[in-house]
């Protein structure tokens, strides 16, 4: 088990499998794309322990408050690990976080997005510390994401 598998278990966390898009959704783009010592890693959203898209769906600001949002992103964390892991076959082989992009589906007036993704950023730093895990970052807020999620992040890891 490498070093990272062993801290994402020893933090009570769970990758999920591949993403089970909605019936009659194809996505026909890799949700990870290595070149180099890059691993460019596509949108991704919050995602059940089966691989769905996990609730709640919405608006963060109008469906959702900010603890729920960030909730979202954090499960959204877990989705682009889960996908790193398949893509890489180990999570060591990340040498640092570089750019995160978080996009959340934000209600007229919400103006708190770096709160929701910092969801995502907290779990990063969580399992990889601050020395791997410090990224770059923005957080926007968007009027609709794909399928109602609240939250969808992208990012670019540089590898060993």
């Amino acid at each position: 088990m490498s070093l990272t598998d062993q801290r994402i278990a020893e933090l009570g966390l769970t990758l999920p499998p591949a993403l089970v898009p909605p019936a009659g959704v194809k996505l026909p783009f890799a949700s990870v794309r290595v070149v180099g010592s890059i691993a460019y890693v596509a949108g991704h959203s919050p995602q059940a322990e089966d691989g769905s898209i996990a609730g709640p769906l919405g608006k963060v600001g109008r469906d959702l408050d900010i603890e729920q949002g960030y909730a979202a992103a954090r499960l959204t964390g877990l989705s682009i690990l889960g996908s790193l892991r398949r893509a890489l076959g180990d999570l060591d082989r990340i040498a640092a976080w570089g750019r995160v992009f978080g996009m959340v589906n934000a209600a007229p007036g919400f103006d708190r997005m770096p709160e929701v993704v910092n969801g995502f950023s907290d779990l990063i730093v969580e399992v990889f510390g601050p020395t791997i895990g410090s990224h770059a970052r923005s957080a926007v807020g968007l009027a609709e994401l794909p399928f109602g999620i609240p939250v969808e992040v992208e990012a670019t890891v540089h590898l060993t």
